[in-house]
């Protein structure tokens, strides 16, 4: 079954949870269908090595596609992380793999459906060390309207994640999809230059920093239409990948609209 109408199935009882949304049972056939998916995934980053087969990651992030803003910190939640973690520790001690004990799950979401050649899930998986402490608080930062119309012209950034595209409400077919943090107007000529779901920064907390993301689905020609302004430097910034990493004084360019990032 398509992981898409798993995901869709999941949301549903989400929703239907006897708790406002905010949990889910583990007995969900969803959850399990899901865990298979992911096992398969692992299981083909497995090698042979003393007569055993060995994983050796400790951390598998598991990346679901199409899954709407208001589901998204559920599906992010401990409890569906350590539900992955203990399901697939189990998983690979019934199959005999060898794995390494402090094995953990990550789960991120993105929004946006999927484009042609993007899989509705994606697992990675890393070998990391210890644990360090926790970075220090990171510098706050702003974002002001240069050029366009937009609402709010300022914004201090103060969540993990901003959105930055042309109107407030964002809706498909099915209803609402994203609401941006940023919206440009709809009137303005400069704001029609500007994608619905154009871009977005993410806070890295591990690395301390941000980071632009690309959210456009391109139509015909590879043409990104996000770009930074740096020290005369123009940065193209694609779909897909880590995003880029934006510094002190950078301009957004979203189409004709220009933004300035400014950490203070």
């Amino acid at each position: 079954m398509a992981v898409s109408s798993i995901i869709e199935r999941l949301g549903k009882a989400i929703f239907e949870a006897p708790f406002g949304g905010e949990r889910i049972s583990k007995d969900a056939p969803e959850l399990a269908e899901i865990r298979l998916a992911v096992m398969d995934k692992i299981k083909e980053k497995a090698h042979r090595a003393g007569g055993k087969f060995v994983f050796p990651y400790n951390l598998i992030r598991i990346k679901l596609v199409g899954v709407p803003e208001e589901q998204s910190p559920v599906f992010r939640s401990d409890f569906l992380a350590g539900y992955f973690a203990d399901e697939l520790r189990a998983g690979l001690t019934r199959s005999s793999y060898r794995y390494p004990e402090d094995l953990t799950v990550e789960i991120h979401t993105i929004p946006d459906m999927p484009g042609a050649k993007e899989q509705w899930l994606t697992v990675e998986t890393f070998l990391v060390g210890p644990k360090t402490a926790p970075a220090a608080a990171p510098q706050a930062a702003t974002l002001t309207v240069l050029k366009g119309q937009a609402e709010p012209p300022q914004l201090t950034l103060k969540s993990r994640r901003i959105n930055l595209g042309r109107s407030q409400h964002v809706t498909q077919a099915n209803g609402p999809s994203r609401l941006n943090d940023i919206a440009f107007l709809e009137a303005d000529a400069i704001g029609l230059t500007v994608s619905r779901q154009h871009a977005h920064i993410d806070f890295e907390y591990d690395a301390g920093e941000y980071r632009l993301f690309n959210d456009r689905i391109y139509k015909g020609a590879d043409n990104c239409n996000l770009y930074l302004l740096r020290e005369g430097q123009t940065i193209p910034i694609h779909r897909g990948g880590h995003g880029a990493l934006l510094r002190n004084g950078d301009e957004i360019h979203l189409g004709q609209a220009v933004l300035r990032f400014e950490l203070t």
